[in-house]
């Protein structure tokens, strides 16, 4: 597992010549999917973003991270981004959770395994979306017999 606290700020060289293709700025998460799907790059002060897909993240080492030559080239089309560190969390029915501190995953498939918050720790399972406001998860039932 790794922390997403962790790969913020590493660089991203590409396979083969092993150029820089950026630093990562940002993860972007599919919550419904509780899977990392880009990695979000500042490129450089004149060359804008990048945000390759993580199906073309080849290593991840605690230095730098390595994708394919020729991914993410620009910003990707595609669902919003919205941060997942530092967003509030509720649940369905409104219930506050905290703010998200960090997040574990797998970084070989991507996929998140839990969340840490400021009040609990949260499986990734119990994610059902993230916006611009909250990370929204499924509420624990207390009421089952």
């Amino acid at each position: 597992m790794i922390l997403f606290s962790r790969v913020r700020g590493l660089p991203v060289l590409t396979d083969g010549e092993g150029g820089r293709l950026g630093v990562v700025r940002d993860l972007t998460v599919d919550a419904a999917a509780g899977a990392v799907t880009r990695l979000r790059l500042r490129r450089g002060w004149l060359r804008g973003q990048a945000a390759p897909s993580w199906q073309d993240v080849i290593a991840v080492r605690a230095d730098r991270l390595v994708v394919r030559a020729g991914a993410g080239e620009d910003v990707a089309e595609g669902p919003p981004h919205h941060d997942l560190l530092g967003r509030r969390v509720l649940t369905e029915t409104g219930e506050e959770c905290g703010t998200v501190l960090d997040a574990a995953f797998d970084p070989v498939t991507g996929r998140i395994k839990t969340i840490r918050t400021t009040l609990t720790e949260l499986p990734a399972d119990r994610m059902l979306g993230l916006g611009d406001h909250a990370l929204v998860v499924r509420a624990i039932r207390t009421d089952r017999v």
